[in-house]
């Protein structure tokens, strides 16, 4: 279960460069931010190289931070969609409790997840067919255009 959640946050972490830092004092202040952001020091930062905290903190509050553009509870439904893609027990579990404690129902959890699937299933069915990319666009562009004239908008 640990080598999991190790697994899981080393590809997250090695998809970013985070600033590394031998600095004591900015190490330590991470480390007291994280706590008092959640209460105490949890173990997916204790598994993280003390030198990588700093950078894996700063990354943490940048993409999860209020100051977004997307909101906290469409934020936390996309990221559930990747999730269940991935697919990973821990980022599902933290992703569908997260999006509820921003305001998500049973319903649009349920919904994310369908519409997620229907990006996979058309995706496979795409990409396993073969259809080139400049048709496909052609074809969609023809498609919005048709059904926007058609909205009476």
């Amino acid at each position: 279960m640990k080598n999991m959640l190790l697994s899981c946050l080393t590809l997250l972490f090695s998809l970013t460069a985070f600033a590394q830092t031998n600095d004591q004092a900015t190490i330590d202040e991470a480390k007291k931010e994280i706590e008092a952001t959640f209460g105490f020091y949890p173990e997916i930062y204790k598994i993280i190289p003390d030198y990588q905290v700093p950078g894996v903190w700063a990354y943490f509050k940048a993409a999860n931070g209020p100051q977004n553009a997307i909101p906290q509870k469409y934020r936390e439904l996309i990221n559930l969609a990747v999730a269940a893609q991935i697919p990973c027990d821990y980022c599902i579990y933290y992703h569908t409790e997260a999006a509820k404690a921003f305001g998500a129902t049973e319903d649009e959890v349920k919904e994310t997840l369908v519409s997620a699937s229907s990006t996979r299933a058309f995706s496979m069915i795409i990409q396993g067919n073969g259809v080139k990319l400049e048709q496909f666009k052609e074809e969609f562009g023809r498609m919005m255009a048709y059904m926007a004239k058609n909205s009476g908008k």
